[in-house]
């Protein structure tokens, strides 16, 4: 009998969508789950305590955890053109950024991190004001910052905002290293071991593949924790981030992680995803 677990995730509609067959009990996970639904940035901090047993964490903060967990294959967020975005009040390009005020969604997400490898690339500094993710906009909007990176639905809604998109990270990325941006990842507790890593690797396997086959069962559950998105958006946040590589890393993701990683300042040591 596999004892009860603790599992966090966002509740972002691609988490919650991912989620929704754990979460209802239709994927059953014996011994049961405790679910915690939370910020992205508040999921990192929670991991680096190591509160949770299963935990979606960017995968930039993975870097600080790896010695007490493990990353799952499934479940996480990663892709092509599916990256964080710098948006700003007016035109503008990077280089006036430099010396200026930016907003960020957190020192460990990977946006931080994306954002300030792209800024060391084009030789300028930055003065980085780490902000709940839903704040940045709305301090770009209001001149409080001369730019913010933006993550989640953001990317979809800044026009709405009269915000410009200064420059596509994800794209970034993409350009300097040819591999999809690893965003997210689940991970599991090492003290738990291979079996049940493996075995939660594929629960998440199947509550993603049931969403897919039966989206209308965990339409409710995606609304209800959406912060107030509209359906379209809802609909274009989840094919944007629910990805392949939700089901499967495969090698080009395992890749791809890895640069990420040490990009992040991880060292060679335990293997850092389940296999």
């Amino acid at each position: 009998m596999k004892k009860k677990l603790l599992l966090g995730y966002s509740p972002c509609p691609n988490d919650t969508y991912i989620f929704h067959g754990l979460a209802s009990g239709s994927v059953a996970w014996p011994g049961g789950l405790e679910i915690t639904l939370a910020d992205v940035e508040e999921l990192n901090a929670s991991a680096a305590t190591g509160k949770l047993d299963v935990i979606k964490v960017s995968v930039a903060a993975a870097a600080g955890i790896l010695d007490e967990y493990v990353l799952l294959r499934a479940g996480g967020a990663m892709g092509y053109g599916v990256g964080p975005i710098v948006v700003t009040k007016g035109e503008r390009d990077l280089a006036s950024l430099d010396g200026k005020v930016i907003a960020t969604p957190g020192r460990k997400t990977t946006a931080h991190l994306l954002f300030g490898l792209c800024c060391h690339n084009a030789g300028i500094n930055v003065e980085c004001r780490e902000m709940i993710f839903d704040e940045v906009m709305p301090a770009v909007a209001a001149g409080e910052v001369e730019a913010g990176v933006v993550i989640h639905e953001g990317r979809f809604t800044f026009g709405d905002k009269g915000l410009n998109k200064l420059l596509d990270l994800g794209a970034w990325w993409e350009r300097h290293t040819g591999l999809p941006i690893p965003l997210g990842a689940i991970a599991i507790r090492r003290s738990l071991g291979e079996e049940t890593a493996r075995a939660m690797n594929e629960a998440i396997r199947q509550s993603l593949l049931e969403a897919s086959q039966f989206p209308d069962k965990a339409a409710a559950y995606i609304k209800a924790h959406a912060q107030e998105m509209d359906d379209a958006v809802i609909q274009e946040h989840i094919a944007t981030f629910v990805t392949d590589y939700s089901l499967d890393v495969g090698d080009a993701g395992v890749s791809a992680v890895r640069r990420l990683l040490k990009e992040a300042g991880w060292t060679q040591g335990n293997e850092f995803i389940t296999v």
